[in-house]
């Protein structure tokens, strides 16, 4: 039996956080209070400032076996030892095993990508790309407040659909789903469908609102 490339394992940090999922390159800010996860902070900063985020459904009670390692980038330190720290999403990961439970959870870990695409990924982000600004633009106008774009949404589609996925906002379980796919077609496709969703609803709304200010 051959393999095209070794598959890279360690141990890890876990930080399980409920109905939070981290994507790569995106940013999360932490606050840490509970000593459990103190301890393990003040480790990791002697360390390579690297640990897991998996995300915990509070209704099954059940932790994600795929996570996101995040890397602590800043970090302040309060009077009574509680810390603020911002971390940015690097690689996905599943967890193998759990080599130790306390004071805080480790887990044997394999790093997971996406396969490397068929076809052409930039006409299925464009799509998804304008799906996104149509959202934005209808939010905008229902809601009457200012909504905008980061003027420089990122390049590569797949970055673009990490983009995407961490911008879906109370559908934690929807968005663990798109962090395991490891095919960026089927991730933007998946985007679309959801995207093209919301754009009609809002569309429709937008509609009923403008006949209904038509009529006062």
């Amino acid at each position: 039996m051959t393999f095209s490339s070794k598959i890279a394992v360690r141990e890890l940090p876990l930080f399980p956080l409920p109905e939070v999922v981290l994507f790569p390159t995106r940013p999360l800010p932490l606050h840490i209070f509970e000593f459990r996860y103190r301890i393990m902070m003040n480790t990791i900063l002697e360390s390579d400032r690297r640990f897991g985020v998996l995300m915990v459904d509070p209704v099954k009670g059940t932790i994600a076996n795929v996570g996101c390692c995040a890397e602590i980038i800043h970090h302040q330190r309060l009077p009574d030892d509680r810390m603020k720290m911002l971390t940015l999403g690097q690689q996905r990961f599943r967890v193998l095993e759990y080599v130790r439970e306390k004071p805080y959870r480790v887990g044997l870990v394999e790093w997971l990508e996406d396969h490397p695409p068929t076809k052409d990924l930039r006409p299925l982000a464009t799509e998804v790309e304008q799906l996104l600004r149509d959202v934005v633009r209808l939010s905008a106008k229902l809601t009457e407040q200012n909504i905008e774009l980061p003027e420089e949404l990122p390049d590569l589609p797949t970055e673009l659909s990490y983009w995407v996925a961490s911008n879906l906002y109370g559908v934690a379980a929807e968005q663990q789903s798109l962090l395991e796919m490891q095919d960026t077609v089927a991730r933007l496709e998946r985007e679309a469908e959801i995207l093209t969703s919301t754009r009609n609803h809002l569309a429709a709304r937008s509609v009923l609102k403008d006949t209904f200010n038509q009529k006062l």
